[in-house]
């Protein structure tokens, strides 16, 4: 950086500030991605010459005007913004960028953990928190031919849920249940964990995991939680999925991955759709994984579904939901509903 180089901390971008972002991420190949909203910049005389935006946990993007590339100037960036993210309270720190960036964030601390080539690529800031996660996945190794994995968002756990369960159970000799960690949905993950704890007794053949950053997560797969928006992104879609097929399964031996169908959730359905690519049909040098898909349960004239209770339960339609939702679901949901 030269002398006429200042650097800054932007919390809340203004219009005019976003559009100058949204110019030089352009003129990268970048979007100005929903989410960021807090920036590290840098300006020269005034003129905006680089930045990094993070979104939680998530560094996002990085650009860098072209003439000023090849100096400590991208050190000097990651440096800033991963001091911005530790004032925010998070040391563990995901970054998308192009596969072509990797050598430069290796130097700034990060590792690649997968790779869409061509694309883009998921990094982190440390070379030895992934492998510690999949040792420690390890220690719940089972043997068997069939070792199945479901992974579960359950907003709320449902009998569908519990359906989807059973029938993995029924077709291997052991069952991995990963949940999904992220607080982005209608009820909070310590709820939704306990209530598959509940939900899921009575089911011998099984391991449930608490959720990692490593499996749909806002960095694995952000689309996956802003359905609201419409927003699917094959390459995220692929990250998570690889993420899966290279270390996640391997550390636990796993060769299926069960799924419900999806007849509401265009996001969902369409993921499913894509794990046979990446699970199973992608060239890698990981195992591959069958790819199983359970028709969704009905009761009561249609798909059991958690989308289904929400909207009962928003209705007021407690009597609905009784058949719909396992005895520790409803019990929830009733006091919920006591409490509104």
């Amino acid at each position: 950086m030269s002398e006429n180089d200042q650097i800054n901390r932007i919390y809340q971008a203004s219009c005019f500030i976003l559009k100058e972002i949204e110019c030089l991420l352009a003129s990268n190949g970048l979007l100005l991605e929903a989410g960021v909203t807090q920036f590290a910049e840098v300006r020269q005389s005034g003129r905006l010459i680089a930045c990094a935006g993070l979104d939680g946990n998530i560094i996002k993007c990085v650009a860098i005007d072209q003439q000023h590339r090849g100096s400590s100037l991208m050190l000097r960036l990651i440096t800033e913004v991963t001091d911005m993210a530790y004032r925010n309270g998070f040391e563990r720190l995901f970054l998308y960028t192009k596969p072509c960036n990797i050598p430069m964030f290796t130097d700034c601390g990060f590792s690649a953990l997968a790779i869409v080539e061509g694309r883009v690529t998921l990094m982190e800031n440390s070379t030895t928190r992934l492998p510690h996660y999949c040792q420690t996945l390890a220690e719940q190794f089972r043997t068997g031919e069939k070792i199945g994995s479901i992974v579960i968002n359950a907003n709320p756990f449902t009998l569908g849920h519990r359906y989807l369960i059973e029938q993995a159970a029924l077709q291997c000799d052991w069952v991995h249940v990963f949940v999904v960690r992220e607080d982005a949905s209608r009820f909070a993950y310590r709820d939704r964990f306990e209530l598959i704890k509940a939900g899921i007794k009575g089911i011998e053949n099984l391991t449930l995991f608490p959720g990692s950053d490593y499996i749909l997560s806002k960095a694995t797969f952000p689309a996956y939680f802003l359905k609201e928006q419409g927003i699917i992104d094959e390459c995220y879609t692929a990250l998570d999925l690889m993420l899966f097929r290279q270390y996640i399964a391997p550390a636990l031996g796993i060769n299926h991955r069960f799924v419900g169908t999806e007849p509401f959730d265009p996001v969902t359905e369409k993921y499913n759709r894509d794990m046979a690519d990446w699970l199973f049909r992608a060239p890698s040098e990981a195992p591959a994984i069958q790819v199983v898909e359970i028709p969704r349960v009905e009761k009561c004239g249609g798909a059991v579904s958690a989308s289904r209770v929400r909207k009962l339960f928003d209705e007021g339609r407690m009597d609905l939901i009784r058949d719909l939702v396992p005895e520790a679901t409803f019990a929830f949901l009733s006091e919920q509903a006591n409490h509104r």
